[in-house]
C-alpha cells in the first residue's frame, strides 16, 4: 500500500495520510487534489511512506496527481519546515502560502518556459575529466566532449545526437557545466566601472568563499558602491551557471534595481516577483526560477520562498528595514530566513545595509556574522552630504518650512539643481480639530484620528481604509471654526507651489502611486530633469539614485522620538541616513537640513558625523541594561476582539494555562499599541528568554494547548521574533 503524507491549507499543525492507486508512481514535492471534508482541495506530497498510524479503511483515496510541473526541491521543503517550526504556524499555511495562486487551483497549468536555443560550457565544466561519466552513459560523453570542442552549441545539434541528448542537457544545466549562451559572460573583463579599492577587497574576500556558507555582512555608506559589488558576485554564479537570489524591501525599488541589471546582463533572464504581479505573471516568474531559466530573481519578502532549482547566492539588500517581517498570517521574517536556506543550501548570503540592524550587527560583533566595510562614496568626486541641524525652538517656521530651508532651495533651483522635502506623513494634515471644544476626528473603528485629504475634500483613515466627507462645522458643539492641524505631503506641496510658482513640484506618496505604471514614469520624470523639488515620504528613502538631488530638508522627524517602540531611534536613524544619502551622489554636493527642536539630541549628533557604529553600540548598552534584544529573544501571542476586556480575558486565561519556568519570562496582558483595528479591540501578551531554544520549546508545548481552547469570538495569533507591538 503507498500512502502519501499531504501539506494542506488548514488551521491544523498537522499533515494528512492519503492512499495511493499502486498504478501511480507518486513523488514528493509535487501537487496533489485530495478530499478533505465535503470538498477537494490541494496540497503538496511532502513524504511517501507504506505505513500510516490510521487503518486502511479510515483513509481516503489521493484524487489526482499533477504533473505539470517539476517536483519542488527538497531544500525548499526543508525550508517550509523550518519555516513551520520556528514561526509556530501550520506547516499546510506555510507550504500554500509559498504557491502563487494560480497552483492553488484544480486547474493543471499548461504553459511551460521555452528552453534557449544556444548553449555553452562553463569554467566548471571544461575542468570536468569524463572518467567521472559512466562509459555506458554514452549520450553524456559524446554531449560533453562536443561541448570541450565547440564550446557554444545550437539545440538543434543537440537534438541530432540522441532523442534523450536535450534531458542529459538539462542535467548539465543543473550540475553547472552549462549555461544558456549569454556573450556578455565570455567578455568577465567587460564591464563599465572600474571597483576601488575598498570594493576590490569586498568582491575578492567574498569571491574566495563563494562556493560555501557564510553570512556576510556588508556595511556601506549610501553611495558607497554595494549594487556595484553585488554584479560582480552575480556574474562570477552566471559563469558557473548558477542562480541568484536577490531580496529587496520594497515593491518601488524593483523596475530601478531591474534597469541597473538588465543593462549589465542584457543577455541573461531575470525576473522580478512581488505582490505587484498578476496571478499569471508571478506564475511565470515562479516556473522560470524553478526551471532554471531564470538566472537572477529579484525580488520582496515572499519570493523567499521562490523555488531556485540551481542557487549559487543569495543577496538582502536593505537588510535593516522591517518590510521584510510579514505583519500578519505567517508572521515570518525573510532575512532571517534567507540566511537559514543559505546555510542549509551551502552558499552564501550576504546582508546589505548602510545602517545594519543591531540584531545583525551585534551577530557581526560577536562573529557569527562576517562584517565587511564599505567607507567611502564610488562616484569619482562624491561625498557624503553636509547634515545640519534647524532649531524650530527658535526659528520661525511657516507652513512648516523654515526661512533656511526656503533660501536653500532657492539656491539649488537657481543652480538647477533638485531638491527633496522628506516628511513622513501623506494627506493634507494629521488631523482635523475645532478650537472650542477641541473635538478632533477619529476612525469609528480605529483608535486613530482622521487625516485630512484636502484635495479629495474628504477625511480618510490611513490604517482600514474609511473616508467620509470634511464636515462644514464641529460634530460636538457646532463651531464652524474646525481647522486642519500639522502637515502631511499635500499641504507641504501646496506651500511649496504658493513660495515658489515657476518650481516644478512632483508629490511621491501612497496617494500619487496608486497607478501600476506610476513609478516608471515618476523616474523618467526626475532623471529627465523635469522635476525641481520632490516632496514625498518613506517611498524616496532608500535605494534611489537621483545624481543630480543637491539638497534634502527633514521635516516632522522629532515624532519617532516620543515613540514607545524601543526600536524607534533605530529606525529613524536608518530612515534618516537613508534619505540623507539621497543628496550628493554623483559630482554634486550635498546638503541636508533636519528642522528639530532637538539639535542637541545624541541621535542627530550621530547623524551629523555619520557615526552609525558608535550610536549602534551606545544603543545596544542600553538594550543590555534594558534587557532588549538582541540580548533576549521575543514572541507576542496577539489577540482580538469585539470587545478589549474579551481579548485580555482570553491572554490571563491562556497566561494561566503556561508552564513557563525558570528561563521562560511572560508579561501581563496589555492592550496593543493601537488598540483599535478594524473594528477590532487588539491587546496582546510578551514571552521572552535568554535563550532561543528554550524559548521555542515552551512555545510549541504551549502552542498545543492554545489549539485546544475554543475561540469562537477571539482571533489569536503567535508572532516570533516581533518588530511591531
Amino acid at each position: 500500500m503507498q500512502i502519501i503524507r499531504v501539506a494542506l491549507d488548514v488551521p491544523v499543525n498537522t499533515i494528512f495520510d492519503y492512499v495511493v492507486p499502486n498504478a501511480i508512481t507518486p513523488q514528493v514535492g509535487v501537487r496533489v487534489q485530495v478530499p478533505f471534508g465535503r470538498k477537494m482541495v490541494i496540497g503538496i506530497i511532502l513524504e511517501v511512506v507504506t505505513h500510516s498510524s490510521f487503518s486502511k479503511e479510515k483513509l481516503k483515496t489521493v484524487k489526482y496527481i499533477f504533473n505539470d510541473i517539476p517536483a519542488l526541491p527538497e531544500s525548499l521543503l526543508d525550508l517550509f519546515k523550518f519555516c513551520s517550526e520556528y514561526y509556530q504556524y501550520p506547516l499546510g499555511g506555510v507550504v500554500m502560502h509559498a504557491l502563487p495562486t494560480r497552483l492553488r487551483t484544480s486547474r493543471p497549468f499548461i504553459e511551460k518556459p521555452q528552453m534557449k536555443s544556444q548553449f555553452c560550457i562553463t569554467n566548471k565544466g571544461k575542468l570536468v575529466d569524463s572518467s567521472v561519466i559512466s562509459k555506458r552513459s554514452l549520450v553524456k560523453l559524446r554531449l560533453l566532449a562536443l561541448f570541450k570542442e565547440s564550446r557554444t552549441i545550437h539545440l538543434s545539434e543537440i537534438k541530432q545526437i540522441s532523442a534523450g541528448a536535450v534531458k542529459v542537457l538539462k542535467e548539465f544545466l543543473d550540475v553547472g557545466w552549462v549555461v544558456e549562451f549569454s556573450p556578455k559572460l565570455k567578455i568577465e573583463n567587460d564591464v563599465p566601472l572600474i571597483l576601488r579599492e575598498e570594493q576590490a577587497t569586498v568582491v575578492n574576500e567574498i569571491a574566495k568563499e563563494l562556493k560555501q556558507f557564510n553570512t556576510w555582512l556588508l556595511y556601506g555608506i549610501t553611495g558607497s558602491g554595494k549594487t556595484e559589488i553585488y554584479m560582480r558576485l552575480i556574474a562570477l554564479q552566471l559563469l558557473e551557471g548558477r542562480q541568484t537570489l536577490v531580496l529587496i524591501p520594497e515593491i518601488n525599488l524593483t523596475p530601478q534595481l531591474e534597469a541597473v541589471f538588465r543593462a549589465r546582463f542584457p543577455t541573461t533572464s531575470i525576473i522580478s516577483i512581488h505582490s505587484g504581479l498578476s496571478p499569471s505573471e508571478r506564475t511565470k516568474g515562479w516556473l522560470q526560477a524553478l526551471y532554471g531559466t531564470a538566472k537572477i530573481i529579484l525580488g520582496t519578502r515572499l519570493s523567499v520562498f521562490t523555488p531556485i532549482s540551481n542557487l549559487g547566492l543569495i543577496i538582502v539588500d536593505e537588510e535593516q528595514d522591517n518590510s521584510f517581517k510579514q505583519q500578519s498570517g505567517l508572521c515570518y521574517s525573510a532575512r532571517d530566513l534567507a540566511v537559514f536556506r543559505a546555510k542549509y543550501t551551502n552558499i552564501p548570503v550576504i546582508l546589505g545595509s548602510a545602517t545594519p540592524s543591531l540584531e545583525s550587527y551585534y551577530n557581526a560583533i560577536k562573529n557569527r556574522y562576517r562584517m565587511l566595510r564599505l567607507y567611502s562614496r564610488a562616484a569619482d568626486n562624491a561625498s557624503l552630504p553636509v547634515i545640519q541641524c534647524i532649531d524650530t525652538r527658535v526659528v520661525r517656521v511657516r507652513e512648516g518650512l523654515s526661512d533656511s530651508l526656503i533660501a536653500s532651495l532657492e539656491k539649488r533651483i537657481k543652480l538647477k539643481q533638485q531638491s527633496l522635502i522628506f516628511i513622513n506623513r501623506r494627506g493634507f494634515a494629521p488631523v482635523l480639530m475645532c478650537k472650542s471644544c477641541t473635538w478632533t476626528a477619529t476612525c469609528s473603528r480605529c483608535a486613530s484620528r482622521l487625516v485630512v485629504h484636502l484635495k479629495d475634500k474628504n477625511l480618510c483613515c490611513h490604517y482600514c481604509g474609511y473616508k467620509k466627507q470634511i464636515p462644514s462645522s464641529c460634530p460636538e458643539c457646532g463651531d464652524q471654526d474646525i481647522v486642519p492641524f500639522g502637515q502631511g505631503t499635500q499641504r507641504i506641496e501646496s506651500a511649496l507651489k504658493v513660495r515658489f510658482p515657476d518650481a516644478r513640484i512632483l508629490r511621491i506618496d501612497h496617494d500619487s502611486m496608486r497607478r501600476k505604471a506610476a513609478w516608471r514614469k515618476i523616474l523618467e520624470e526626475i532623471h529627465g530633469q523635469r522635476v525641481d523639488i520632490l516632496v514625498g515620504t518613506q517611498i524616496l528613502a532608500k535605494g534611489h539614485n537621483f545624481p543630480n538631488l543637491g539638497l534634502v530638508g527633514v521635516l516632522n522627524s522629532d515624532a519617532s522620538l516620543y515613540s514607545t517602540d524601543f526600536r524607534s531611534a533605530e529606525n529613524l536613524f536608518s530612515q534618516l541616513i537613508q534619505v540623507a544619502g539621497r543628496a550628493g551622489r554623483a559630482s554634486i554636493a550635498g546638503d541636508v537640513l533636519i528642522q528639530t527642536k532637538f539639535p542637541n539630541h545624541p541621535l542627530y549628533q550621530a547623524l551629523r558625523q555619520h557615526d552609525y557604529e558608535n550610536l549602534a553600540r551606545m544603543i545596544l548598552a542600553e538594550r543590555r541594561v534594558a534587557n532588549f534584544p538582541p540580548y533576549v529573544y521575543q514572541a507576542l501571542l496577539r489577540a482580538e476582539a469585539p470587545k478589549l476586556s474579551t481579548a485580555l480575558n482570553f491572554l490571563s486565561h491562556v497566561m494561566s494555562l503556561a508552564d513557563p519556568g525558570k528561563n521562560i519570562e511572560m508579561f501581563d496582558p496589555v492592550p496593543a499599541q493601537l488598540a483599535r483595528l478594524k473594528g477590532m479591540d487588539r491587546a496582546h501578551l510578551l514571552i521572552q528568554s535568554a535563550s532561543r531554544m528554550e524559548l521555542q520549546k515552551f512555545l510549541a508545548v504551549w502552542r498545543i494547548k492554545l489549539t485546544k481552547i475554543s475561540t469562537r469570538k477571539i482571533r489569536w495569533s503567535l508572532d516570533i521574533d516581533p518588530v511591531e507591538f
